[in-house]
């Protein structure tokens, strides 16, 4: 019998399993109960996440339950105190992830630890900022992030606010391996229960406070400059609207949006990198001629951004350019107020884009990369604190995730909306469509092109594709793509790069991950990896010239290029 077959009759066999869950699983098809039974579901980037439903490699009360009780035997195992100091939890607004978040605080207070919920959802930012500010010895968000509405996820902190680091989550993956299967898991109770106490209102109104704090131009009028804000219906409008009124902008919501809907019900998706996320705000920017629209994804730590520009068409920013858009306007606001550090750091990741990276060179600013997962920026910012700098100015990531002040260990899209509202209104004010800007500001530092396109693999067989495609590009990297020389192979799970050229190979410095990167004689670039959050493997690209014309078609036909190359036919 294989692993999906035995899986799937250990779950109709036991009686931990509801008369509904056994229902489901027998109108399964082959298919369906080879996606949901060929693993358990996995951490990755961003923790466990997965499509909510019965199954070893789904979503639902008894794999929350082994990781909960996991978390829990590795917090008691590192912190004579964890009993005391206890976990915070908090949840976005999808399905059972209320319920997900109560089974998480009972089962950490039968294992004797505390545990520090909110009312009703909060964002995954607020989340960080409160197991800070409480001491807790680490914290779990209920979360898919930007995922669609069948996913649910489950994300755990360190005492910093910081999601674990591969060195910190090695000793849990452990702890996880060592337990037995996710229906016979048990959990052993402590002969003094911890308690679940709720947060009252003073932590939203020190998150809040901080937020606010982080203005640099607070003087400029508001008046007359309409911005249309969406939550995707996530965890952020209350914060939000509370942020905006506080400071006297003048917000359209989109009110149909605000509602905490599990379903997402109207909104085609509540992924700020994709188009159709900005249906409806769209609609309602153009009926008020509004000059910028932002939006923050279900669990409150990503940021999109649409813009009027100067032709009187609405665009998006990619996180790549609103970001370098923005950094350029922190920069110069502290340069201006003579406040810039001179050790201030920005921290990226190696598949941004390298537009970011020249802002802050342009500026004097040092820059430190780092793979995928805000993590590795949350884990530096702790790092420099304790050795007493350098300081940190700014963190992002190309998928619409930033930080500016770091009372946060994560993204935080209020944080994001709230300057970039300003940096328009600053651009508005002094007559300059954010277009023209942008534009202004790659004519200082260079000309790039980014993209980013994912192909899905589902199931074992999917999972197989993905590994076979990846172990192409580890064991015989192309030489050239598009008729450009390969100049230099990053391989992160090798942990090490390659001087084509030269032949010179050093360390990457950093920890091993699936991810190829490979530098193109022009200097630009390409990388591959799968993701850590959805069966998807994640191809990023950067084309690079000394103009702005054909850099687009540039990107596209490299991705198309190094696809083909490794046989990827989606």
């Amino acid at each position: 019998m294989d692993k999906v077959q035995e899986n799937y009759e250990r779950w109709l066999r036991s009686d931990k399993v509801s008369p509904s869950d056994k229902e489901t699983l027998r109108a399964m098809d082959a298919k369906e109960r080879d996606d949901a039974f060929f693993q358990d579901i996995e951490f990755g980037t961003a923790g466990m996440r997965g499509v909510l439903g019965p199954g070893t490699n789904r979503m639902n009360e008894h794999t929350v339950r082994k990781a909960t009780i996991a978390f829990a035997l590795y917090l008691l195992e590192k912190f004579p105190d964890a009993r005391a100091r206890g976990v915070a939890i908090s949840h976005d607004n999808r399905h059972l992830s209320r319920e997900f978040t109560l089974e998480s605080a009972s089962i950490l207070n039968e294992m004797g630890i505390n545990a520090y919920i909110f009312d009703a959802l909060r964002p995954t930012p607020e989340l960080s900022y409160a197991v800070r500010e409480q001491g807790c010895v680490g914290g779990i968000m209920i979360t898919a992030s930007h995922n669609p509405r069948q996913y649910n996820g489950y994300k755990v902190y360190d005492e910093t606010g910081c999601q674990l680091v591969p060195r910190k989550i090695k000793r849990l993956l452990e702890i996880i391996s060592e337990l037995p299967d996710e229906l016979a898991c048990d959990v052993k109770k402590d002969a003094h229960p911890g308690k679940t106490v709720t947060f009252g209102p003073e932590m939203d109104d020190k998150y809040v406070r901080l937020v606010e704090g982080i203005q640099i131009h607070p003087e400029l009028e508001k008046k007359g400059f309409p911005v249309v804000y969406t939550p995707q219906h996530g965890a952020s409008y209350e914060n939000a609207m509370r942020v905006f009124q506080d400071l006297g902008y003048e917000i359209l919501p989109v009110v149909a949006q605000c509602v905490h809907d599990p379903d997402f019900g109207a909104t085609l998706s509540p992924n700020p990198e994709l188009e159709e996320a900005y249906v409806e705000p769209l609609k309602l920017a153009r009926e008020h001629k509004a000059p910028l629209i932002v939006m923050t994804d279900p669990d409150g730590d990503r940021c999109g951004v649409a813009y009027l520009a100067s032709d009187g068409t609405y665009r998006r920013f990619t996180g790549n350019q609103s970001a370098a858009l923005l950094l350029d306007y922190i920069l110069k606001g502290y340069e201006e107020r003579g406040s810039l550090p001179k050790d201030g750091v920005v921290y990226d990741t190696i598949v941004s884009s390298s537009l970011a990276r020249k802002v802050a060179e342009s500026h004097g600013v040092k820059v430190e990369s780092f793979l995928t997962g805000f993590k590795y920026i949350g884990d530096r910012i702790h790092h420099y604190e304790l050795l007493g700098g350098p300081t940190f100015l700014f963190g992002y990531e190309e998928s619409y995730g930033c930080l500016v002040k770091p009372f946060v260990r994560d993204k935080d899209g209020l944080q994001a909306i709230l300057l970039y509202v300003e940096m328009a209104l600053y651009h508005y004010r002094n007559g300059t469509p954010l277009d023209v800007a942008y534009r202004e500001l790659e004519e200082r530092v260079g000309f790039v092109s980014s993209t980013t396109e994912s192909v899905y693999f589902e199931g074992s067989e999917g999972a197989s594709a993905m590994k076979a495609i990846m172990d192409k590009l580890h064991e015989n990297a192309p030489s050239e793509v598009l008729e450009r020389k390969v100049v230099r192979v990053e391989d992160y799970l090798k942990g090490e790069i390659l001087d084509v050229l030269t032949g010179e190979r050093r360390p990457t410095g950093m920890d091993r991950s699936d991810v190829v990167r490979l530098l193109l004689e022009d200097t630009s670039w390409i990388a591959v990896r799968p993701s850590g959050t959805e069966p998807k493997c994640k191809f990023y690209v950067e084309a690079a010239g000394t103009k702005e014309e054909g850099l687009d078609q540039e990107a596209k036909a490299l991705v198309s290029s190094i696809k083909a190359i490794l046989g990827v036919k989606a």
